[in-house]
């Protein structure tokens, strides 16, 4: 069965060729909530949410169990149930917005060559995938809005790559009633303004070509309140100035210097789309969200920092925030795992990211100062978005801190990093009840938690606010439908096996303390010996200089070693001289002091006692 479904306008569902579109307004807006989440489970919970503009009803699943029945008669078993969640499966050719996002990027990659005016065919073959708004017709006011509104904004953004295409090719007459008509339904697009200035002056008309400029500079006061941004100033002072560089002049490739003559390889720009997948059942942190996505979507990008404890989501939500900014950043994203490894220095992490922006290995220069030159060089102006995760230590990423307007840099690490200047840093803390609770319901359900209110009040607490710990929590419930929540309250609860039940396939509690706990470790072995000796006692808070004689070293490096512990977020202050190990630090630590590690240097007087409250 070959489907085709069309969301670049109104939804059209397809199959075998023939229009199979269910005529109910919900029922296609719960195809296009499947189809735009291809290949992944949609919760219930999220499908509502894309389905009803306000609250859903009290028979939202059973609505969504009938409207799905209804489409499995045409999708067959391309339509697959899962726990509290449906999944639609699709090949990329099947759906118009992947088909349009993957020539958008074809033709990114051609525009940033040697010879852009190559892109124009694969550019206007991906702006035909459009026949209206995109998922015009359906409900508005839903979780869907948002994908609407950045599909639309990178349809503009295309257009836009286009009309530079074919400024490149000498196409400026043609151009001239496109880009005024574009001009026209979105005054406030700069680029646009920009073009149709050039345009007119490749035409012989600067008189015209200043006078758009007085208009685009009347507009966005009107609209906005503010001045034209400097690469539109810049080109209008070139005008005044008949800079040479503006006139057309055909592409005529570089003679090949001389042998003798050593050259710098030349860069091509590739456009990486590197994001992981975006969590469906992303649930909570709204504000921390918006607070890296403020900080990276402006015109000026930025640098941002997410810190907080093992398993506290910091991952998921830079990747969340990444994806609501992708479109702002045409030029790419990039994507880097440290996996928290103190041994990554910075020079590996700078050739891995202009390995990403198309150097060839074996053109990466060999000195560190060399490559981060070269990356600022390649990242002037540009805007692509890089994240990094994993980080341990603020050298590993300070080279990769934008050193002007364009490019934006999120950083992930348990550490506050504190010595990266000019940055703006979003601490994850714990999930409070009602947002623990509500990541328990994404993956059980909300119905399987009313029916027992007390054990999932007791659920959430036993999962300290992890979010880590309450995914695991919420995935075992929806895997054994038969396991009611109190059970699994009874089976966590009793503390001997907590970490080994909080885990499931690859997501592990236990893994996640024990990779931020190897960072800390390596760097600083008296802190790792400190979580050790605070394992042994779990409930008594630490004081400095009873821990100080246990380890044989000074009060002053006992500080130092809480410090570190605090900044990874590890121990927990609890008032003047006195910290505490978080619930699940404490499971892991009395893990580490049952079978203390030998200390590659030991240190004097070394022995695990009761640290005295």
């Amino acid at each position: 069965m070959k489907l085709r479904i069309r969301l670049l306008g109104t939804v059209e569902l397809r199959v075998d060729g023939q229009v199979a579109t269910p005529g109910a307004a919900k029922r296609r807006a719960v195809l296009a909530g499947l189809a735009i989440e291809a290949n992944r489970s949609v919760s219930l919970h999220r499908l509502a949410e894309m389905v009803w503009s306000d609250v859903p009803p009290a028979s939202a699943v059973a609505n969504l169990r009938s409207h799905v029945a209804v489409l499995r008669r045409t999708l067959g078993d391309r339509l697959v149930a899962r726990p509290n969640a449906y999944e639609l499966r699709l090949a990329p050719d099947e759906l118009d917005v992947a088909e349009f996002q993957r020539l958008a990027g074809e033709g990114r990659a051609l525009l940033a060559t040697a010879e852009p005016a190559g892109a124009i065919a694969t550019l206007t073959a991906a702006l035909e995938q459009w026949r209206g708004a995109s998922g015009d017709g359906l409900p508005r006011g839903t979780a869907l809005d948002n994908r609407w509104a950045s599909l639309d904004e990178q349809r503009l953004q295309v257009f836009e790559e286009l009309a530079e295409a074919r400024l490149a090719a000498g196409q400026h007459g043609d151009l001239l009633p496109e880009l005024r008509g574009h001009l026209a339904a979105h005054p406030l697009r700069e680029r646009a303004w920009g073009q149709l200035m050039l345009a007119l002056y490749r035409c012989g008309d600067v008189p015209a070509a200043l006078t758009v400029y007085r208009d685009a500079r009347a507009v966005l006061d009107e609209q906005l309140g503010i001045e034209p941004g400097e690469d539109l100033a810049t080109l209008h002072r070139a005008m005044l100035d008949r800079a040479p560089e503006l006139s057309f002049a055909p592409v005529v490739a570089a003679p090949t210097p001389p042998p003798t003559v050593e050259v710098r390889p030349a860069v091509g720009w590739t456009v990486p789309r590197e994001l992981p997948a975006d969590l469906v059942t992303f649930v909570g942190r709204t504000r921390e969200t918006a607070d890296v996505v403020d900080t990276v979507a402006g015109a000026k990008a930025g640098a941002v920092v997410v810190t907080g404890a093992a398993g506290s989501g910091k991952t998921a939500l830079a990747v969340r925030a990444a994806h609501a900014v992708a479109s702002g950043f045409p030029d790419g994203q990039v994507f880097v795992d440290l996996g928290y490894r103190n041994s990554v220095t910075p020079g590996e992490v700078l050739a891995r990211v202009l390995r990403a922006l198309g150097v060839a290995p074996a053109d990466v220069p060999g000195n560190t100062d060399e490559r981060a030159g070269w990356f600022r060089s390649l990242a002037a102006g540009r805007r692509f978005l890089l994240v990094v995760d994993g980080v341990t230590r603020a050298a590993q990423v300070r080279p990769l801190l934008p050193a002007g307007p364009g490019p934006a840099l999120i950083v992930v690490g348990q550490r506050r990093l504190g010595s990266l200047d000019g940055v703006r840093r979003v601490a994850l803390r714990p999930l409070g009840a009602a947002q623990g609770r509500d990541v328990l319901a994404a993956f059980a359900g909300p119905e399987r938690l009313a029916a027992d209110p007390a054990a999932t009040a007791k659920l959430v607490r036993l999962c300290a606010g992890s979010a880590l710990a309450l995914r695991i929590a919420g995935t075992r419930l929806a895997r054994c439908p038969a396991l009611s929540v109190a059970a699994l309250v009874a089976q966590v609860g009793d503390g001997q096996d907590r970490l080994d039940l909080l885990a499931y396939e690859d997501l592990s509690v236990r893994e996640s303390l024990a990779t931020g706990v190897a960072a800390v470790r390596s760097d600083d072995e008296v802190a790792g010996r400190l979580l050790e000796l605070l394992g042994a006692s779990p409930d008594a808070p630490a004081r400095v200089d009873r821990a100080a004689a246990q380890l044989g070293v000074s009060a002053h490096r006992v500080r130092r070693a809480l410090e570190e512990l605090a900044d990874a977020h590890l121990i927990q202050c609890e008032g003047p001289g006195g910290y505490r190990l978080p619930t699940l630090v404490r499971e892991y630590a009395a893990e580490l002091a049952a079978v203390p590690s030998a200390p590659t240097h030991p240190l004097p007087g070394w022995r695990v006692d009761p640290v005295a409250a």
